[in-house]
């Protein structure tokens, strides 16, 4: 079936429902939704059957609907209506289940027949979490339901008649998300500030000045000496994040976006305010339930787990530094197979683009950060002490990808949506030793044919090409302990022969051509990107980081603008 997929961002929903649609044969083309006069255009270049609205920020025009079947991913149960769904039902905190419905757009916002629907179980995460995962995963099942009965000649079910306990709401303000930090307990600052994770954030003030707050993280543990602290007193600070007082308790907050500013961890965005704050230092790197932690390790047997959850994906120049420094340490336990988990939500996205933005020479810092993060690659390519594992349980994208083959093994789960390219941010080269790991899995040709691309790629894909060595398929909750299971199955089976294989493969690859050789030659063209005379790199960041809306659909997305669309070969 010919489906144009309208949307205002190609985010990691509307990604994942394109590869799923691709994976079942339809032919796509997308749109951004920028003006009416675009998207009415694209609908009369492609002459869609059905054109699917995946992720919008204004109702579909009525001279597209009117004449064009649309369906609308809506993230909600059935029967619910408004802008704000999902954040309702996070910051309320009453419903125990939620889900996605597959409306027709007809001339009422969320109001038109159903065509299908899922629910899930809400668990208490943050928004931006419960949309990349369970969200994605049932808009994906409701999906491919509605466009089975559609093509099957089925009728939608009129919502007046569909069973389901949603209602109409409006949107969710920011005066009815502020905390009362001298009255709300800790479960209820959880609630808005997860009901606003991602965007909007939510608007309060740290050290005297109105900011956004992301990215919150409970605390189990309040030290006898902070009990008698003010609420809403900002109390200690551990790496990037700062830690606050509740009424029963204490909340960190991550990350933090000031006036004017960009979202950047909370300690680097009130760098100089939050030096006086005493610091809440770990011990080593084991993992410390309840609390804040981004580089953790547990341990089972012959078999470590190493992971890093970094705010969507990004790794600053700081915390490559400190990954690497623990993955040192991990090389000197006694176990035979190191796990690389990245984090729930993402597993790498490569180089920290907001703080590039935010630093006083975006050249400079970018350089630094490439260089930390070729650091940190280069220490996984030489662990010859043990087999290492990059188990991807979220998405991974750009430099990501590439210091995740740098692991000896990768293994995704189904469902990961990966972006093995860096072309999107401006024309960049890329690093992270893809020049050495990447042509001797997938050849020369396939190299070529991934770092020119600029779609997405499901975890299926990857295995298909020889990117990734495995996707599991299994669901998400399971996903850690089938890898386990796995990793403890590989520390006996043949080990040995395994790292003597390993030795002697770096040993003839380094002799061959040097890994130094790989980077420099790599970093001769970033310093280009970086340095040189084009500007692309610093404006395609520069539109990333600042969520410009979009002013045209790339070319490689919107197939129906190709010179000669629709002509016989």
């Amino acid at each position: 079936m010919r489906i144009l997929i309208l949307c205002h961002a190609f985010n990691s929903l509307t990604q994942r429902l394109y590869l799923d649609l691709v994976g079942c044969g339809h032919e796509l083309s997308l749109e951004f939704d920028i003006a009416d006069s675009v998207s009415e255009e694209a609908v009369a270049l492609f002459e869609p059957e059905l054109i699917v609205a995946t992720y919008l920020r204004r109702a579909i025009p009525e001279s597209i609907w009117r004449h064009r079947p649309c369906l609308v991913v809506h993230p909600g149960v059935v029967g619910d209506r408004g802008p704000a769904a999902l954040d309702w039902a996070i910051q309320e905190g009453e419903e125990t289940h939620w889900g996605v419905t597959v409306l027709q757009a007809e001339a009422e916002l969320d109001a038109g027949p159903v065509w299908a629907s899922r629910e899930f179980p809400l668990r208490p995460g943050a928004k931006s979490s419960l949309y990349r995962h369970e969200v994605t995963e049932a808009a994906s099942g409701a999906l491919l339901e509605a466009i089975a009965r559609y093509a099957a000649g089925e009728a939608p079910t009129p919502l007046a008649r569909a069973a389901g306990s949603g209602r109409a709401r409006p949107l969710l303000r920011q005066e009815q998300r502020a905390i009362d930090w001298q009255r709300e307990t800790t479960a209820t600052v959880l609630r808005k500030l997860r009901a606003a994770d991602g965007s909007p954030g939510l608007a309060d003030s740290l050290f005297g000045e109105p900011c956004q707050l992301y990215d919150p993280w409970p605390e189990s543990d309040l030290a006898e000496r902070w009990r008698g602290a003010q609420a809403g007193q900002l109390i200690a600070r551990r790496e990037t994040a700062l830690l606050r007082k509740t009424v029963d308790g204490a909340v960190w907050i991550g990350h933090v976006k000031r006036r004017a500013g960009v979202k950047l961890p909370a300690c680097l965005a009130f760098a100089a305010e939050s030096a006086v704050l005493p610091e809440l230092p770990l011990a080593d790197w084991w993992a410390v339930p309840g609390t804040w932690q981004d580089i953790a390790y547990t341990e089972q047997g012959e078999v470590g787990t190493l992971r890093f959850e970094f705010y969507n994906g990004a790794m600053g120049t700081e915390q490559c530094a400190r990954l690497r420094a623990a993955l040192a340490w991990a090389r000197q336990r006694p176990i035979r197979v190191l796990l690389l988990a990245g984090g729930d939500e993402f597993w790498s996205n490569g180089i920290h683009l907001n703080l590039i933005e935010a630093a006083d020479s975006p050249a400079d810092e970018s350089w630094r950060n490439i260089e930390a993060i070729d650091d940190l690659a280069a220490a996984l390519i030489d662990n010859d002490r043990q087999l290492t594992i990059a188990t991807l349980g979220g998405n991974a994208g750009a430099g990501g990808v590439f210091l995740a083959r740098a692991a000896d093994l990768v293994w995704a789960r189904a469902g990961v949506v990966l972006n093995p390219h860096y072309k999107n941010m401006g024309n960049l080269y890329g690093s992270e030793y893809w020049t050495y790991s990447l042509p001797a899995r997938v050849g020369l040709v396939g190299a070529a044919a991934i770092m020119q691309g600029r779609l997405p790629m499901s975890s299926q894909q990857a295995q298909a090409c020889g990117l990734i060595d495995c996707c599991i398929d299994t669901p998400r909750a399971e996903f850690a302990e089938e890898v386990q299971r796995r990793a403890l199955q590989l520390a006996q089976d043949d080990w040995a022969a395994r790292i003597e294989a390993k030795r002697a493969r770096r040993s003839i690859d380094e002799a061959t051509k040097p890994l130094a050789q790989y980077r420099a030659e790599e970093l001769t063209q970033m310093r280009r990107n970086f340095y040189g005379f084009d500007p692309s790199y610093h404006v395609a960041r520069y539109h990333f980081v600042h969520k410009t809306p979009q002013a045209w659909t790339p070319r490689h997305l919107a197939r129906h603008r190709d010179l000669g669309w629709g002509m016989p070969p």
